[in-house]
C-alpha cells in the first residue's frame, strides 16, 4: 500500500503538491469546522441583565454597580462576534416582571426558560456577580435550556480587582465556557 501511494503522488510537481495540501486543509475544516460554525449561527442566545450579590461590609458601591452593569452587554458582544451566536434581546422589563426576587431567576431554571421561550430564544444565560470581597469577584452564570428548562451550565470565573480589562478578560473566559457548554449540550442532543 506504501509503494502504491509513493507511486500516486511521485509524479506531483512541487506546485500540485502545494495544491494536493491546500485542498486537503480545507477539506478538513469543512469537515470539522462547518458543524460548529452553522450550530452557532442557528442557536438564539438571550443574556439576561447581572445581578449584584454584594456581601462586603461596604456593599453596593457605585463602581460595583457600574461593572455588573456593563456585563450583559460585553457578553453579547463577545458571543456574537468570537462564537457566532445569534444574541436575542430581553427586555428590562420583560425580566423584571419575570424576576420574584433577588436570585429568582437563578434558582428557578423553569421561570428563565420560559422567558426564553417567550421572546424567541434557543439558550438563556442568567448571571450573577458574587462579590464576597473588594479583591476579588466571581462571575457566575447558569446556562438553560429554554426549551427543555433544564440547567446545563453553572460556570464560574473568578476575577481579582476592579480593573476594567481584568472584567473584559473575565467576560471573555466566561463566553468561552458558556460556548463550549452549548457546543457539549448540542452534542448531546443530537
Amino acid at each position: 500500500m506504501q509503494t502504491c501511494l509513493l507511486r500516486a503522488f511521485s509524479h506531483l510537481t512541487k506546485e500540485n503538491t502545494m495544491r494536493f495540501v491546500i485542498a486537503c486543509l480545507v477539506a478538513v475544516q469543512l469537515l470539522f469546522l462547518s458543524p460548529i460554525t452553522t450550530f452557532a449561527g442557528d442557536a438564539r442566545v438571550a443574556v439576561l441583565d447581572f445581578e449584584l450579590n454584594d456581601v462586603t461590609l461596604n456593599p453596593n458601591i457605585p463602581e460595583e454597580i457600574e461593572r455588573t452593569a456593563s456585563i450583559k452587554s460585553l457578553l453579547q458582544k463577545t458571543l456574537a462576534t468570537k462564537s457566532g451566536y445569534t444574541i436575542v434581546e430581553v427586555a428590562p422589563e420583560i425580566q423584571k416582571s419575570a424576576n420574584a426576587g433577588h436570585g429568582y431567576l437563578s434558582d428557578h431554571h423553569d421561570v428563565a426558560a420560559q422567558l426564553g421561550r417567550d421572546v424567541g430564544a434557543d439558550w438563556v444565560i442568567v448571571g450573577r456577580v458574587h462579590k464576597a470581597s473588594f479583591l476579588f469577584v466571581y462571575l457566575k452564570a447558569h446556562v438553560v435550556n429554554a426549551k427543555t428548562g433544564q440547567l446545563v451550565g453553572d460556570l464560574i470565573i473568578e476575577i481579582k480587582g476592579p480593573q476594567k480589562k481584568l472584567t473584559i478578560k473575565g467576560v471573555e473566559s466566561l463566553a468561552e465556557q458558556i460556548d463550549v457548554t452549548l457546543q457539549r449540550s448540542r452534542s448531546k442532543e443530537a
